[in-house]
């Protein structure tokens, strides 16, 4: 993806949605991460998510700021149905959105933020991109690393290895630390 607008432009951020698929057997998966880090958000505990828009919903403050997360509970590759009906909703334009994802692409541990670009094979990034007809949302990608062997099937739905899995908390802070700078940057703009 090409690089964020620069802070002084005027973007806003009005939906953060975070990818990832239901079930206990995927709790703990690659394609997961984007969940996980709903966990470590500022007052995690307090959010108070709701059922609507095939997904789960919550409004929160950040820098002062409101802002709604959507959590799609469609599977991944059904994800652009949960997202168009709440941007439909809430008349929210794609470029107020910010999709948080898992990516392949970027090495482990990873975080990067970006503007548009290609779907790079992610069924989430490419079912948001079919149901809005445009890929100009602002994204969080959570590098999680090509497989070493086997199928991308196979590692995205798998689970982290030890050593991955105790560098994790670390990875989702600075998740954190980028969602909220794009939040902040937001509420200046």
């Amino acid at each position: 993806p090409s690089i964020l607008p620069p802070l002084s432009y005027p973007f806003m951020i009005q939906l953060a949605v975070f990818l990832g698929s239901p079930g206990k057997k995927l709790a703990d998966t690659r394609h997961n991460t984007a969940w996980m880090l709903t966990e470590h958000l500022p007052a995690a505990s307090s959010i108070s998510w709701r059922e609507k828009f095939n997904g789960r919903i919550a409004e929160t403050h950040i820098h002062g700021k409101r802002i709604r997360l959507l959590m799609p509970r469609t599977f991944m590759n059904r994800s652009g149905e949960s997202v168009a009906a709440a941007l439909r909703f809430y008349r929210i334009p794609p470029g107020e959105l910010l999709i948080v994802h898992d990516d392949i692409e970027l090495a482990f541990g990873t975080v990067t933020p970006g503007f548009g670009g290609t779907t790079a094979g992610h069924n989430g990034l490419r079912s948001i991109r079919l149901h809005l007809g445009t890929g100009d949302f602002h994204r969080l990608r959570i590098g999680i690393g090509r497989p070493p062997r086997g199928t991308v099937r196979s590692w995205v739905l798998g689970r982290f290895d030890p050593v991955q899995q105790a560098a994790l908390p670390g990875i989702l802070d600075r998740g954190i630390d980028h969602l909220l700078s794009l939040i902040g940057c937001s509420a200046s703009g």
